[in-house]
């Protein structure tokens, strides 16, 4: 018996903005033909706009998104080290190039295209596929592993793309069609029904709101579109419930509303910034509604409060329930904590608070969640590295003090020019060319700078601290 494995998987898919009539609320008896009918044209018009992305990369751990190994459990430590992984080799081999495959849809006419973080994860290049044949470079414009969302981008004028949907509109039942390149087939169409929407806590992404579907997705199927009968995008194909590692009718899909939001943000400005309220939170059940004498298991516990946090300046308190955000009952903790991410910094949020059976109103101002991003942009693609802030979790683990700011190396690609210049994992960034570095928004802005020939990076690595360079040229 195998168990059911969570398995990543690249879609392509580009598409025109259509004009379908949408006459949703009224009733419609239609024929097979004309069923039929809405089909054809949905795939007619979206497939020019598929694109098929090709990586190649030095990385020997960069995920292949078109072959399902079998003894490779989604790159878990804890099954690889039990297991073992025939494919990958011993340490002692010298790292081969990796070639991999995806899907992605194009969302501007000037050439952006939306697709899955992991399957551009590691690239060293990506090459874009047209559905006419013709292969392009693509540039990697900024990546959020926290939602497994990445923009590419293409050089190029009049390309057909996709307008995104409104997810929250779709209900359960309603047809979908996947567009994508499953196996290597390029601009294939499948369709099938919403079969759920809101799945949560499936430990594929950290903020999930996940549309579920049963329209065939496989491997390769990954960052390709899920589109209603208006030819709109109203997801993005991620991944699939299955024993053998292909389709078994259970598919998921980041929902176009979560989606915009992200691809808004990465082409504005090369990175993603979250809302941050500065609490740990746990959700209620029975027994605890019971314990704070509730009429119901709802709304969201508060297990602990971050010191000098937005919560703790409005006066929050451990032990507090919060029963509604803006007026809207808090009944997932995981669509609250989704809800405040996507909400900027800056933004005042009014909370209604049980706090021992009394019922407050406390105004909170979010503040930066600095931890929340991955910075990948062009610069970083070319520097071969990944960096992330220092969150307390992050500098226990490292061993540096919490009262120490920057932002730590999380990654470096074997051959790369920061490999070359002497950076590893762990090394915490405290300054580029003199200038201080306190967080992602702070390092974004010093390394993307046009101006920069050389990078002079500040280094603390443990007890010591020392100077690096990098030429950019």
């Amino acid at each position: 018996m195998f168990p059911l494995v969570f398995s990543l998987i690249a879609l392509s898919f580009s598409l025109n903005a259509l004009d379908f009539p949408a006459k949703k609320e009224e009733a419609c008896v239609c024929s097979p033909a004309q069923i039929s009918k809405a089909f054809t044209n949905v795939a007619k018009k979206a497939t020019p706009a598929v694109v098929f992305i090709k990586i190649q990369s030095s990385s020997p751990d960069q995920e292949d998104c078109n072959y399902q190994n079998p003894y490779d459990f989604n790159g878990d430590d804890f099954f690889n080290r039990f297991f073992g992984s025939p494919f990958r080799g011993g340490q002692s081999q010298r790292p081969q190039p990796q070639l991999s495959q995806g899907s992605g849809f194009l969302v501007t006419a000037n050439g952006f295209i939306m697709t899955n973080a992991h399957v551009v994860k590691g690239a060293d290049k990506i090459t874009v596929v047209l559905n006419d044949g013709k292969e392009l470079d693509a540039t990697l414009i900024g990546a959020d592993s926290h939602t497994d969302i990445a923009i590419i981008k293409v050089q190029g004028d009049n390309f057909p793309y996709l307008k995104l949907g409104n997810s929250e509109i779709m209900d359960v039942g309603e047809w979908v069609i996947a567009i994508g390149s499953p196996f290597q087939l390029e601009a294939s169409v499948t369709v099938g029904i919403v079969s759920a929407k809101g799945r949560q806590n499936l430990k594929i992404t950290d903020f999930e709101d996940f549309i579920q579907t049963d329209a065939a997705i496989n491997p390769g199927n990954s960052g390709g579109p899920l589109l209603n009968l208006d030819a709109d995008v109203i997801g993005i194909n991620t991944a699939i419930v299955s024993r053998s590692g292909g389709y078994m009718g259970i598919g998921f899909a980041i929902p176009s509303n979560l989606a915009k939001n992200i691809m808004n943000q990465i082409i504005d400005k090369g990175s993603v910034t979250r809302g941050f309220l500065g609490v740990s939170l746990q959700p209620i059940d029975k027994d605890i509604a019971d314990a704070f004498n509730l009429p119901k298991p709802e709304g969201a516990l508060i297990s602990e409060i971050v010191k000098d946090s937005p919560a703790e300046k409005a006066g929050l308190k451990q032990g507090d329930i919060i029963i509604e955000y803006n007026a809207i009952p808090v009944k997932s903790l995981q669509t609250f904590r989704n809800e405040i991410s996507l909400m900027n910094p800056g933004t005042k949020v009014n909370l209604k608070v049980n706090r021992k059976g009394e019922i407050l109103s406390i105004p909170v101002t979010l503040g930066t969640a600095n931890s929340s991003m991955t910075v990948s942009s062009n610069i970083m693609q070319k520097l071969g590295m990944e960096v992330d802030s220092l969150s307390p979790e992050l500098a226990k683990q490292l061993g540096y003090i919490q009262k120490e700011e920057g932002v730590v190396i999380t990654k470096i690609k074997p051959g790369s020019i920061a490999a070359q210049a002497g950076l590893r994992p762990g090394f915490l960034i405290q300054a580029i060319n003199h200038k201080k570095v306190t967080n992602l928004d702070e390092f974004s802005e010093a390394v993307n700078n046009p101006e920069n020939k050389r990078l002079l990076l500040l280094i603390r690595q443990g007890n010591m601290t020392r100077f690096y360079t990098i030429k950019l040229d």
